[in-house]
C-alpha cells in the first residue's frame, strides 16, 4: 500500500540553461545554467522529495524546458508556467497533461494587466477549470491592484516571496500589511521564498517578523516554503542558507511540516 504522507516539498524553484532563446524584454539574463540534475541533487541532500518549477520570466512563454524537467521527473515534479492571455483553452490543457499547474504574472517593473478586458475573461474561466492557481509576483505597493481582481475573478492567488515588502520599510510596508489581511481569504496562499529580495539575508530578523505575521494574521495553512533555487541575481546564496531559514524564521517543528508537506501537496496537486 502506498504511504498516503505528502513528501517535502520545494514550492519555488527554477531550470534553465544559457543557450536557451532569451525573451525580447527580459529584465535581465542569466549568468549561469540551472540543470534539473542539480535541482534534484538538491532535494536530494535536504531530504526533501518533491519540488515545483516556475517559469523563469527571461525565457517568457516557451515553458518547454520547464517541461522536458517535469517529463523526467513526474512524480517530483509540477509546474507553474507563464502564457499569452490569449493562449488557447487546448495549449493550457497540453500544459495541464504535462504537469503545470498554475500560471504567473511576475509584474515587477510591469504594468498590471487589465483582467476584464482583452483575452483575459476567457483565459481566468479557463483557469478556474482547470483548477490552476494565478501566482503573483508584484511589489507589495501594487498587491491589492492585483490580488484583489483575481481574487473577485474567482481565482486561487499564490504570491510569491513574502509579497514582496519594500526593503526601507520590510513588515511596515502598507502593501504587506494589506496582505496580512487578504490572506485571511482561504483563496489567497503566499509563499515563504527568497527574503533576499526584500532586502534582508536568506534569513533574519525581518523575514523572521513577516513570516510570524503572516502565521499570527492568517494561520499556517496557506503558507508555503521555497527555495528559489538557483537565487538568479543573487549568486552569493546557497540552498542550504535557503532551507535552513526555515527553521530560522519558524521554531515549531509541527508548523514547518505543515507548511513544507502538507500545504503545498494541496496547493501544487501532488
Amino acid at each position: 500500500m502506498a504511504d498516503p504522507t505528502p513528501p517535502l516539498i520545494d514550492a519555488h524553484a527554477h531550470v534553465f540553461a544559457r543557450t536557451l532563446a532569451l525573451a525580447p524584454d527580459r529584465r535581465y539574463a542569466p549568468q549561469a545554467d540551472a540543470p534539473l540534475e542539480d535541482y534534484l541533487g538538491h532535494l536530494d541532500a535536504h531530504g526533501l522529495g518533491a519540488g515545483v518549477l516556475i517559469q523563469p520570466s527571461f525565457l517568457g512563454t516557451d515553458n518547454g524546458y520547464m517541461l522536458d524537467a517535469i517529463r523526467q521527473a513526474p512524480n517530483r515534479l509540477r509546474g507553474v508556467a507563464v502564457v499569452d492571455e490569449h493562449a488557447a483553452p487546448a495549449e493550457l490543457e497540453r500544459l495541464a497533461r504535462g504537469g503545470i499547474v498554475g500560471i504567473r504574472l511576475n509584474l515587477i517593473g510591469q504594468p498590471l494587466p487589465l483582467l476584464d478586458q482583452g483575452g483575459w475573461p476567457r483565459l481566468l474561466a479557463c483557469l478556474r477549470a482547470l483548477d490552476w492557481h494565478v501566482e503573483v509576483h508584484v511589489e507589495a505597493a501594487r498587491l491589492s491592484a492585483i490580488v484583489g481582481p483575481l481574487r473577485a475573478a474567482q481565482c486561487r492567488v499564490v504570491v510569491d516571496h513574502f509579497g514582496r515588502p519594500a526593503p526601507a520599510l520590510g513588515a511596515a510596508d502598507p502593501g504587506f500589511r494589506w496582505l496580512l489581511e487578504a490572506a485571511r481569504d482561504d483563496g489567497v496562499w503566499v509563499k515563504l521564498s527568497g527574503a533576499y529580495r526584500n532586502g534582508s539575508e536568506p534569513a533574519g530578523p525581518a523575514a523572521r517578523q513577516a513570516a510570524r505575521l503572516l502565521i499570527e494574521h492568517a494561520g499556517p495553512d496557506r503558507l508555503v516554503w521555497g527555495s528559489d533555487w538557483p537565487h538568479t541575481q543573487h549568486p552569493g546564496v546557497t540552498y542550504a542558507q535557503t532551507f535552513q531559514a526555515l527553521a530560522d524564521w519558524i521554531g515549531d517543528i509541527d508548523l514547518r511540516l505543515r507548511i513544507l508537506a502538507a500545504n503545498p501537496s494541496r496547493c501544487f496537486a501532488f
